[in-house]
C-alpha cells in the first residue's frame, strides 16, 4: 500500500475514534449525571455521579491520546521502512551495475588472455617447424588439442604444420611471414622482431625474409603516426583519460627529442587528470560516499604519489577507512 493511501486511512480512522469517544462521553454523562433529563435540585449523590463521569471522560481522552501516539509512531516507522526500501533498491541497482561491469571486464580479460595464449602456442609450433622438428611440432599440437577450448586452434595449426612440412623453401618463408604479419596487426613488435631474426637464420639467402626488418620499422612508424594524430585530437577535445591511454602506448615509440616536445602538453594532461580526481574525491567526501572516496584516494596516491593532495589523503587515510567501516555496519 502506498504512503498516501495509508495516511488517508489513518485520517479517517482518527475521526472515527473522535466520534466514538464523543458518543461514549455523552452516554457516560447521561448515565452518571442525568444531564439530559429535566432540571432538578442537585444533591450530593448527583455530584459524585458527575465526578465519576468526568473521570471516565478523562480516561477516554487519555486512551484517545495514546491511540494517536501509536498512530504517530506507526507513521514514522512507515516512513523509515519506505526510506530503507528506497536505499535497498538503489543499492540493488548499483550492485547490478557493478556486477555487469565486472562481468564485462572479466570477459574482456578472458578474451585477451585467450588471444595471447593462442599467439604463444602458434609461435611455439612455428619455432619447431623452422627447426624442421616436425615431430616436436606435432606433439605440441596434440597437447593443444587435449585442452578445453583449444580444439579449433589445434586443427588450424595441424593444417599449417602439414602445409609447412610439404612446402618448398619459398612457400615456407611466405608462411612464416604471414604469421609475422599477424604480430604486426596486434603491435607485438618484440615478438615480431624475434620471429624475423629466426626466419633469417633459417633462410639466410632469402631477400624476402631480410626485407621484413625494414617492414617492421615501417609498421612501427606507421603506428606511431596514428598515435600522434590520436593524441593531438584527444588533447584538443580535452579528453584526459583518452590522452593518458594514448600517451602510455606512445611512450615506447618516441625519441628523446620527441618526448621533450610533448612534455609540456603531457604536463597539462596530468594536471587536468589530477584536478578531475581531486574534484571527484572532494565530492565523494562531501556526499559521505566513503567507498567512492576511498577508491578515488587510492588512485590519486598511486598515479600522483608526490602531489600535495596525495599527502593530505595519506594523513587522513585511517579516518577515511574508519568511515568506510562505519558505513558498512
Amino acid at each position: 500500500m502506498k504512503l498516501e493511501e495509508e495516511q488517508s486511512l489513518r485520517q479517517r480512522f482518527k475521526w472515527h475514534i473522535i466520534i466514538i469517544c464523543a458518543i461514549l462521553a455523552a452516554v457516560v454523562l447521561a448515565i452518571f449525571t442525568d444531564v439530559f433529563r429535566e432540571p432538578r435540585v442537585v444533591n450530593r449523590p448527583d455530584i459524585w455521579k458527575l465526578v465519576i463521569g468526568i473521570m471516565v471522560l478523562i480516561t477516554l481522552v487519555a486512551m484517545l491520546a495514546a491511540v494517536f501516539g501509536v498512530l504517530n509512531v506507526v507513521r514514522k516507522n512507515d516512513k523509515k521502512l519506505e526510506k530503507i526500501a528506497e536505499d535497498i533498491e538503489k543499492s540493488r541497482e548499483v550492485l547490478l551495475q557493478i556486477n555487469q561491469s565486472t562481468r564485462l571486464s572479466e570477459t574482456a580479460k578472458v578474451i585477451a588472455s585467450r588471444d595471447a595464449d593462442h599467439q604463444s602456442l602458434r609461435e611455439a609450433v612455428f619455432d619447431r617447424l623452422q627447426q624442421k622438428d616436425f615431430t616436436g611440432a606435432g606433439e605440441i599440437i596434440d597437447e593443444i588439442a587435449h585442452s578445453t577450448g583449444y580444439q579449433e586452434l589445434a586443427k588450424q595449426l595441424r593444417v599449417e604444420a602439414d602445409k609447412y612440412r610439404d612446402a618448398t623453401d619459398t612457400e615456407r618463408v611466405n608462411q612464416v611471414i604471414a604469421n609475422i604479419e599477424k604480430l604486426f596487426e596486434s603491435f607485438q613488435w618484440a615478438n615480431a622482431s624475434a620471429q624475423i631474426e629466426k626466419l633469417i637464420a633459417v633462410f639466410p639467402e632469402s631477400e624476402k625474409a631480410k626485407a621484413m626488418r625494414q617492414k617492421l620499422l615501417d609498421k612501427k612508424e606507421e603506428r606511431k603516426k596514428v598515435l600522434l594524430n590520436a593524441w593531438d585530437d584527444a588533447v584538443k577535445r580535452q579528453a584526459t583519460d583518452r590522452s593518458l591511454d594514448i600517451l602510455k602506448e606512445l611512450d615506447m615509440y618516441l625519441t628523446p627529442n620527441e618526448a621533450l616536445a610533448l612534455q609540456e602538453a603531457a604536463r597539462d594532461v596530468f594536471r587536468n587528470k589530477l584536478h578531475n580526481l581531486g574534484v571527484q574525491f572532494s565530492l565523494a567526501v562531501s556526499g559521505k560516499q566513503w567507498n567512492k572516496a576511498l577508491k578515488t584516494g587510492e588512485q590519486i596516491m598511486h598515479d600522483f604519489p608526490n602531489s600535495r593532495i596525495s599527502e593530505e589523503i595519506r594523513e587522513k587515510w585511517d579516518i577515511l577507512k574508519q568511515k568506510v567501516q562505519q558505513q558498512g555496519t
